[in-house]
């Protein structure tokens, strides 16, 4: 396992849940709660300097299926533009249940999933980045897939 902080984004709509995990890569906490829009790129890649990031993994929302969706490509879009800024740093993995899995750990602590919806955005993306981390220890490898910066000459 690789030692360095990572970070891992829940990309949705209205907000994008952040989480990180600890220099050795072992634990995944919620962090903090961006809002879409204006600046939410800045204070990603302020977050991934703030905390020496090495890596910072996108969801890739996609349906049961496996197929494409509006989300998928807003994900996507979102990683592009992410990884333009901070170039061989981004990665894509599966966030498929995530926000699910999320809502049911608040729900199971007792805590009302309408009042903390900010809060369900960090811990779908502290589920996501647990994902990531349990890969890497077991595979030896990198999770997920490069995001190749916009015009540059990666595959």
């Amino acid at each position: 396992m690789r030692p360095g902080v990572r970070l891992a984004v829940d990309v949705g709509t209205v907000r994008i849940g952040v989480a990180r995990s600890d220099a050795l890569g072992m634990l995944a906490s919620p962090l903090e709660t961006v809002p879409r829009g204006d600046g939410d790129l800045d204070r990603i890649v302020a977050l991934a300097d703030e905390h020496a990031a090495i890596e910072v993994y996108v969801g890739r929302p996609s349906a049961l299926s496996g197929r494409v969706t509006a989300s998928t490509q807003d994900a996507l879009g979102f990683a592009a533009a992410l990884a333009e800024r901070l170039p061989g740093r981004v990665r894509l993995v599966d966030e498929r249940l995530t926000t699910v899995s999320a809502q049911g750990a608040l729900r199971a602590s007792g805590r009302d999933s309408r009042a903390g919806r900010a809060v369900i955005d960090q811990v779908a993306a502290a589920i996501m980045l647990e994902h990531a981390l349990d890969s890497e220890r077991q595979s030896g490898n990198r999770p997920g897939a490069e995001v190749p910066a916009p015009g540059g000459d990666r595959g």
